[in-house]
C-alpha cells in the first residue's frame, strides 16, 4: 500500500474487531447502490445503521430488512442534513461514522445541451450534499471524541471525464474538500477520506451501461466497492482518496505534490509543506 505521510489515529478495539461493530453509522443515499450495500454489510457486522435518503419507500424497506433506522433526507438542504445527524445520534446513542454517498450523474454538456436548473440540482446533490453533511456531522462527531467521515467521490474526481464534465467538476471538488479538510478535521479526532470508484454495477449508469459493456469496459461489483470503505475505516488515515478499479488492489491515490515556494537562497521554504501550512493557519486563528 502507498504511504502518504498523513496523520493516522488508530481505531479502538482489538485488531480482529470489525471497524463498525457497535458503532453508530449514518449513510446518505443508503437506499440503493453503494449506500445500500454498505448499510447491509455494516448492519450485518454489528453497526447501528441509519439510512438517510429521499427515496422513502425503498429506504424504509432496506432499513426494515437490516434492523436499522430510516430518516427521509434531502441532502441539498442543510437543515435536513442536521435532522438526519440528530436521528442517527438518537438511534445509535451518538455518532461514529458518516458515509456521504448520495449522488447523481448530470447528463449535461456545456453547449446547447446545458440546462442551468439541472446543473444546480446536480451540484447541490453531489457537492452541497457532501459539504452540508460534513458541517452537520462535525459537532456530533466531536462530542463523541472523534470518528470517521467518508465521502463517495469517483475516478471522475481524479481523471478527466470529458463525457460528463459537470459530474467531474463536483467529484473533483469533493476530492479537494477531503484532501484539505482531512488535515483540519484530524485535530478534532475526525478522519475524513474519500472512496473513488470507477464504473460500477449501480443504477447511476443508466443507459450508459450497455455502451460500456459493449466496449468491453469491466464494471465493479457493489461488494468490491463496499470492501474499500472497510479498508479505509481500518486504515486510521485521513485526507486520503482511495481509488477503486477492476482488477487492481485499491489504495490511496498518490497525488503529485504541487510546486511550493522557495526561499531567497533557492531552498525549499518550510511553508511549502501542507502540514506546516495548517499549523501556521491554526496558530493565526488561535491568536485572534
Amino acid at each position: 500500500m502507498l504511504t502518504t505521510g498523513l496523520p493516522r489515529i488508530p481505531h479502538d478495539g482489538s485488531v480482529t474487531q470489525t471497524p463498525v461493530q457497535g458503532k453508530s453509522i449514518l449513510i446518505t443515499g443508503g437506499s440503493h447502490g453503494f449506500g445500500e450495500g454498505l448499510a447491509r454489510r455494516m448492519a450485518a457486522e454489528g453497526g447501528l445503521v441509519t439510512i438517510a435518503d429521499i427515496d422513502e419507500e425503498r429506504g424504509q424497506e432496506v432499513a426494515r430488512e437490516i434492523g436499522g433506522n430510516f430518516v427521509r433526507t434531502d441532502v441539498t438542504d442543510f437543515e435536513s442534513n442536521k435532522h438526519a445527524v440528530a436521528e442517527a445520534a438518537s438511534h445509535g446513542g451518538g455518532l461514529d461514522i458518516v458515509i456521504l454517498n448520495a449522488g447523481v450523474t448530470s447528463g449535461l454538456g456545456l453547449g446547447d445541451d446545458f440546462d442551468p436548473q439541472r446543473y444546480r440540482k446536480v451540484m447541490a446533490i453531489n457537492l452541497d450534499g457532501v459539504v452540508y453533511g460534513v458541517a452537520a456531522a462535525m459537532p456530533t462527531l466531536q462530542a463523541r471524541g472523534g470518528g470517521d467521515i467518508i465521502a463517495t467521490a469517483s475516478m471522475a474526481g481524479i481523471a478527466p471525464t470529458p463525457f460528463d464534465p459537470i459530474y467531474a467538476t463536483n467529484k473533483t471538488a469533493v476530492v479537494g474538500l477531503v484532501r484539505s479538510f482531512g488535515l483540519a478535521s484530524i485535530a478534532q479526532g475526525v478522519r475524513t477520506n474519500a472512496v473513488c470508484p470507477a464504473f460500477a454495477e449501480t443504477r447511476i449508469l443508466g443507459p450508459m451501461r450497455q455502451g460500456l459493456v459493449d466496449a468491453g469496459v469491466p464494471l465493479l461489483r457493489v461488494e468490491e466497492v463496499v470492501d474499500v470503505y472497510f479498508d479505509v475505516l481500518a486504515s486510521g488515515a485521513t485526507a486520503e482518496c482511495w481509488f477503486v478499479q477492476p482488477g487492481r488492489p485499491s489504495e490511496p491515490f498518490a497525488f503529485r505534490r504541487a510546486p511550493g515556494p522557495r526561499a531567497s537562497d533557492g531552498s525549499i521554504a518550510a511553508a511549502a509543506d501542507p502540514q506546516t501550512q495548517f499549523e501556521m493557519e491554526r496558530k493565526i486563528k488561535d491568536s485572534r
